[in-house]
């Protein structure tokens, strides 16, 4: 892998969706990690995330969008227009510690259970 960050950006713009759902990962929260087993988790929509650096820095809200370049949408975090109303800041999830997990879906659940099942 080459560490010139022109090529490094062309890669994370062109990669392919199996490889770029890797770049919208974020670290556990102390609690979770000890829980789970685990260091980070893939961020989707409805995990409870607490913004750890930058303008935001210590607001906690849900994931309400993912975006494929590993940026999200948290609600509580926006900015006020110009011209009036408001819209939503995207944040990156580098920025992120996930504090709750959404497991309304099956197959995360299974895969987190099988990290906690390895520590016993």
């Amino acid at each position: 892998m080459s560490s010139k960050p022109t090529k490094m950006r062309k890669r994370m713009a062109t990669a392919p969706s199996h490889i770029a759902i890797k770049f919208t990962s974020a670290r556990l929260g102390e609690k979770m990690r000890s829980k789970y087993n685990k260091r980070s988790l893939r961020l989707r929509k409805g995990d409870s995330v607490k913004v750890m650096r930058g303008e935001y820095e210590g607001i906690e809200g849900k994931v309400t969008r993912v975006f494929m370049d590993g940026y999200m949408s948290v609600e509580g975090v926006s900015r006020e227009k110009v011209a009036g109303g408001t819209v939503p800041v995207r944040v990156h999830c580098s920025k992120l510690e996930i504090m709750e997990i959404n497991l309304d879906d099956k197959w995360r659940r299974e895969k987190l259970n099988k990290g906690q099942e390895e520590e016993t």
